[in-house]
């Protein structure tokens, strides 16, 4: 079991010495702006971080989102591709994951909201052939926690370093995508 309050705490430290311009934290305002827009809670690690570490700016690879604000944000992110989610036969994004970073490439990690331990989740695109998305949803980790550590080991999928290990974990189908993207949940 993770110690929350440490793995927070050594978030802020790896991220404070990953950047010279890291963006301030937001306060409780902010994480209630940004609720009230996405119409649910932020997972309880997800709104530590973004109160107790920076407002994005953080991370692996293209580093967390900002949480609200113009261009690319957590908050419009998820409004935008929700949006486009419904009333269409094949929704592309579930209610309740938000995104938090992209890879490029229309790739997106995203934390699912409704889950209990905010499992991460990776959108990756390129298997779409027309139908349903859910070939597209992939579990990165079971939980926020254990993503940020990997993170912060540098045992990552997503760590250069890592393509040759041997206890390398590659993200696997979300077994309940197709359930979440054609429900709406």
């Amino acid at each position: 079991m993770t110690d929350i309050d440490d793995l927070v705490q050594r978030v802020a430290i790896r991220a404070a010495s990953g950047s010279t311009d890291l963006p301030a934290p937001v306060g409780d305002t902010q994480i209630a702006e940004a609720e009230a827009q996405l119409g649910f809670a932020l997972h309880p690690l997800l709104a530590r971080l973004y109160r107790e570490v920076a407002d994005g700016g953080f991370g692996p690879d293209y580093r967390l989102l900002p949480l609200l604000g113009p261009g690319s944000s957590v908050a419009g992110e998820y409004l935008t591709r929700r949006e486009a989610s419904v009333g269409v036969e094949h929704p592309e994004w579930p209610e309740g994951v938000v995104p938090i970073l992209t890879w490029g490439c229309a790739m997106y990690a995203g934390v699912d909201c409704l889950s209990e331990h905010g499992q991460v989740l990776l959108f990756e695109p390129n298997p779409y052939s027309g139908g349903s998305w859910a070939p597209c949803w992939f579990l990165d980790s079971a939980s926020l926690a254990a993503w940020l550590e990997t993170w912060l080991a540098g045992t990552g999928w997503f760590e250069e370093d890592t393509f040759d290990g041997d206890d390398l974990v590659e993200p696997r189908p979300w077994e309940q995508a197709a359930h979440r993207v054609s429900s709406g949940a």
